[in-house]
């Protein structure tokens, strides 16, 4: 017990670097059952459509001071992200709004410029549809907003990609090959350890 609380002695860290091909081979040995992982049971596909939100800061405010610009983004931006995830906006895509919810739709840069509408999905061509339709249900519905008065007058928004999306797997080969080495090369550097002190 007074071995697991004890700070390392140089002899230990001496072993432990003479052992060192056993760890790179856990190493080695991580990576592959990481890579196995990947192909055996792969993360899903994610797809990515862009809408271009445009707050027009120029129009809005002639005299461009930077306190209105943030309120004005900040209150705008808010309102477009709440929209976003409305139930009159995801009632379009045909699923469950929970489901959607529960990580298979992920949205990024809630600001001016480029907004990404990720949609993840076990079929690549499933998840494009779904994040064309998201995209597409989005701006449609904050155009509405835009003339009823709910979203100020000068936002603009246009769906810039929409056909032929990227399409990739959520996460990549390299996070399972980092991962499987570094957990087996931190269990070799244990059972060095361990096996020292039997």
């Amino acid at each position: 017990m007074n071995f697991l609380f004890s700070p390392p002695s140089l002899d230990d860290l001496i072993h432990l670097l003479k052992a060192w091909r056993f760890w790179v081979l856990g190493a080695l040995v991580g990576s592959l059952i990481g890579a196995a992982t990947y192909y055996i049971a792969p993360p899903p596909y994610r797809a990515r459509a862009v809408v271009n939100v445009d707050f027009n800061f120029e129009q809005a405010f002639p005299e461009n001071t930077d306190r209105q610009d943030f309120y004005y983004l900040e209150r705008e931006a808010r309102k477009l992200v709440e929209l976003a995830w409305s139930d009159d906006v995801l009632s379009q895509l045909n699923l469950p709004a929970d489901e959607l919810r529960d990580g298979k739709l992920n949205l990024s840069q809630p600001a001016e410029a480029g907004w990404h509408f990720y949609a993840d999905d076990r079929d690549p061509q499933q998840a494009e549809e779904l994040a064309s339709a998201w995209a597409t249900a989005f701006v449609e519905k904050a155009q509405a907003e835009i003339k009823a008065g709910n979203i100020h007058e000068l936002v603009r928004l246009e769906v810039t990609q929409s056909n032929k999306l990227p399409k990739e797997r959520s996460v990549p080969l390299s996070n399972y090959l980092l991962a499987g080495t570094f957990g087996f090369s931190l269990l070799a550097v244990f059972f060095v350890l361990f096996v020292k002190t039997k």
